[in-house]
């Protein structure tokens, strides 16, 4: 335990230490907070404003609200997975840098190792993550808010689950890197093409069924709805006092992709806890086999 704790609080420490690192983690939400409502913002007011009942009127600070829930919601999803692969550098640095070979002789067992390197990352990136939500929620409040104190409990529930799995997603795929181009080609790679494939960048409702039915079985995708769904409880509680039908209101829902279908049957929110807290323990398993045997092999 103490060996654990001196390797995680060591890796805690050069990757703050390394300010060309922790601000590349650090500014990508900001970032995407600014693109997002730039871009991204008046796409999500249209097609809002599109799926409105026709002679149906809404409040301009509850259409705010309603947008930039989602405008959230799509940051911090894609964050805490992108933001994952930048703070878990240092498992490639101490490769390149020979460090590993110092940290392997050492008498510290391999699944040790392992997961310092997991619990540092985790550690690094909720900080940037919590300071990003923070951040998101600030936009939030001078749009339109419509947020509980419950919402956001949840919301960093979430936000910590969604860290564990990019974490250990992060630590899977950089386990096979050995080299800072290999790991910032793959987190380019990962920062383009994650937010498409969970949902973020647009709503999985929109895609064909058969593109529906594979995506529901990755479990980011799930991580992106939870996000949603307490992102955007307040405004569809809101819709419903105001007087709109329930069947409206689930199908804005179904639209922004809080409801899930899986095969067409829709997914609790309990059950998308399970399937991520799941798909996180298996990860970290495989992750921690996989240098456990890499160990091996080399004795």
């Amino acid at each position: 335990m103490t060996a654990m704790k001196a390797l995680v609080k060591r890796n805690v420490k050069l990757f703050f230490k390394d300010k060309g690192m922790f601000f590349t983690a650090l500014i990508t939400p900001v970032i995407l907070l600014v693109l997002y409502a730039t871009f991204l913002g008046n796409v999500y007011k249209e097609s809002f404003l599109s799926a409105l009942p026709e002679g149906v009127e809404m409040a301009e600070e509850m259409i705010n609200g309603f947008v930039g829930g989602q405008l959230v919601s799509s940051i911090l999803a894609v964050s805490c997975v992108t933001v994952a692969f930048c703070s878990n550098m240092l498992m490639v640095q101490d490769k390149v840098s020979g460090a590993i070979k110092d940290l392997t002789i050492a008498p510290v067992r391999k699944h040790t190792l392992a997961l310092s390197y997991y619990m540092a990352t985790l550690i690094a990136t909720l900080i940037i993550c919590v300071v990003a939500m923070a951040i998101c929620l600030v936009y939030v409040a001078f749009i339109g808010w419509y947020m509980s104190i419950s919402d956001i409990l949840f919301l960093l529930l979430d936000i910590f689950l969604l860290v564990m799995f990019g974490t250990a997603l992060s630590s899977i795929i950089n386990f096979f890197m050995s080299s800072q181009g290999q790991i910032s080609a793959v987190g380019s790679i990962i920062s383009a093409g994650y937010g498409f494939i969970c949902g973020a960048y647009m709503p999985i409702s929109q895609f064909s069924d058969g593109l529906q039915n594979v995506i529901s079985f990755l479990p980011g995708t799930y991580g992106t709805s939870l996000v949603r769904n307490h992102s955007l409880r307040g405004v569809f509680s809101e819709m419903q006092a105001q007087g709109f039908p329930g069947e409206t209101v689930e199908a804005f829902k179904d639209t922004v992709d809080c409801n899930l279908y899986f095969f067409g049957e829709k997914v609790p929110v309990g059950i998308m806890y399970l399937i991520l807290a799941t798909t996180v323990v298996a990860l970290v398993g495989v992750y921690v086999l996989m240098n456990v045997l890499k160990g091996k092999n080399k004795k």
